[in-house]
């Protein structure tokens, strides 16, 4: 068997040696020879040897721009280059040429994969990553998943009809998100932590039939921070081309834009990946929560409550006029964001209300100059849809575009900060983390399709209320500042802990049932609670 080692390489990074969420780690028993496709360990071991220890430099990398950063050292555009000065593009093939409307879900749910791929939707993203739980069972539901997708195989079984649904014939484009550079795969090789991104595209890339693909495989690249990163993606999408025998170009890809650093590279990345990559998506809401970060020790950054932040907001706004410029100069797409609050069929006030946002946010995108965005329900395929001209705008171009536009306005007079937003903040932090626990990457709560994302945000604004708490008012519902020390802060978690489980005491007949699900709510605010506490917000 081929080697796998990478020698003198730590199995856990300083970044890692005192995290509260564990790694997915691979199952006690598993043998990889065994369990594993066969002949893959071959397949990986050069791969593996050529870019683990590449991703381990990246990180550090990220983790000193961080530092600078609070330092006062904050992202800025790069110095001209040949990105950003020669006459360059991408041909754009026509199978992608129209993604008004991408929709995006968690890979190991094989009946939501297969309603949005029978959606009518332009594009689909199955997401093996926010949305997808980070543990070893969800992560190989969600392969099976993608691989039987593409292959036109994936069912499941309709209960209130008594059927199997399987997936339609249609043009839909199919992309695979996986985990984040960020992350890391354990288990798999004794001893060695893998890139969670190098392992879920090997894993797909070495099973699929690229031969029977309706169009190449493509991925949807996350959390990336630096132009440099894309060189990393590039290298990994050309060694398994040359390994499956396939043109340097093979594998495509999108990528989105949602940490505040990359906001300032966006041209010099797509350059670097200027052989795969078909366009851009801005991904606001974990954008949000990388701007905070960015900015949590300045006071002047403090959000107000999420709900009240409007979509077209200034640092939002700016980006989304930068982008489709970028893109459209060198012939790419410009995908928008998700809409996060979700339609319901059985509250038609709520439903009424949903798709009137939807179609607010999509035509304002759309007049940004975005040829698409992203949605995560059915019902908002349509509305959708018809905001965005059809099949793109890439011939759209601004005149006198300003290629440095401010990126980080502040959000002066914007919303509110009111001590009720922080105990939303608090009670949905506590019930996504017990999701997590409960094996979901994403849970419906309060009309909103929350993910790591929002959950990321929530921690982020009660860190800088903390921090910032003779600094920054936060009104109670009389009007009167209350001063967010530790200690109220706690306060709220218990409180809000307290609610929830009379709440679910209410819920649940069966007394053992509810002892279950109150251990794992108390475990949720332990760990929501000790998350903020030690300043861990990157995305895990």
């Amino acid at each position: 068997m081929a080697t796998t080692s990478t020698k003198g390489l730590s199995i856990t990074p300083n970044a890692l040696a005192d995290r509260l969420m564990p790694l997915n780690t691979a199952p006690v028993g598993f043998d990889a020879a065994r369990d594993l496709p066969a002949s893959f360990l071959e397949f990986l071991a050069p791969i593996h040897a050529a870019l683990t220890l590449r991703q381990r430099a990246l990180i550090a990398r990220r983790e000193a721009a961080l530092e600078e950063a609070h330092a006062g050292k904050l992202p800025n555009f790069l110095p001209a280059s040949v990105a950003t000065t020669r006459a360059w593009g991408i041909e754009l093939p026509e199978w992608c040429s129209d993604q008004r409307n991408q929709m995006t879900g968690p890979a190991d749910d094989a009946e939501l994969v297969v309603k949005m791929l029978n959606s009518g939707a332009p594009g689909v993203m199955l997401d093996l990553e926010d949305s997808n739980a980070n543990t070893w069972e969800h992560l190989t539901i969600g392969i099976h998943n993608v691989l039987e997708a593409l292959a036109g195989r994936l069912i499941y079984f309709d209960k209130k009809r008594n059927r199997t649904v399987s997936i339609q014939p249609s043009k839909t484009v199919l992309f695979t998100r996986p985990r984040g550079l960020h992350l890391h795969q354990a288990g798999v090789l004794p001893g060695e932590l893998l890139p969670a991104s190098l392992f879920d595209v090997a894993m797909i890339a070495y099973q699929a039939d690229f031969g029977a693909l309706k169009h190449p495989l493509s991925f949807y690249i996350p959390k990336s921070e630096s132009a440099d990163e894309a060189l990393w993606w590039r290298d990994l999408f050309q060694m398994i081309a040359r390994a499956k025998g396939l043109p340097a170009d093979a594998i495509k890809c999108m990528a989105l834009v949602e940490a505040h650093p990359l906001a300032f590279q966006m041209e010099e990345f797509a350059w670097n990946l200027r052989e795969h990559l078909l366009g851009l998506n801005l991904g606001r809401w974990d954008y949000m929560a990388s701007l905070i970060h960015f900015n949590l020790e300045n006071p002047e950054w403090a959000l107000p409550d999420r709900n009240t932040i409007p979509h077209n907001v200034t640092f939002f706004q700016n980006l989304r006029t930068l982008m489709p410029e970028i893109c459209h100069k060198h012939g790419m797409l410009a995908i928008g964001g998700m809409t996060a609050l979700y339609p319901s069929r059985d509250n038609p006030e709520l439903n009424a209300r949903a798709l009137a946002v939807l179609a607010e946010d999509k035509k304002n995108e759309a007049s940004c100059l975005m040829d698409g965005a992203w949605t995560g329900h059915p019902d908002q395929n349509e509305i959708a849809v018809t905001q965005f001209p059809a099949p793109n705008q890439l011939s759209a171009r601004p005149k006198n575009a300003n290629p440095h536009p401010e990126l980080r306005p502040l959000p002066s007079g914007v919303g509110k900060r009111t001590l009720a937003g922080t105990r939303a903040a608090i009670r949905t932090v506590i019930r996504y983390r017990n999701g997590v626990l409960n094996g979901r990457g994403a849970s419906l709560l309060d009309g909103y399709m929350e993910d790591l994302a929002t959950d990321r945000i929530y921690r982020l604004m009660i860190a800088q209320r903390v921090k910032h708490a003779d600094k920054v008012e936060v009104l109670d519902e009389s009007g009167k500042a209350v001063r967010h020390t530790p200690e109220l802060v706690d306060d709220l978690f218990d409180q809000e802990l307290d609610s929830l489980l009379q709440e679910n005491a209410k819920q649940s007949g069966n007394s053992e049932q509810t002892s279950g699900q109150a251990a794992r709510l108390a475990e949720a605010r332990r760990l929501s609670g000790e998350m903020i506490r030690r300043g861990e917000f990157n995305p895990v």
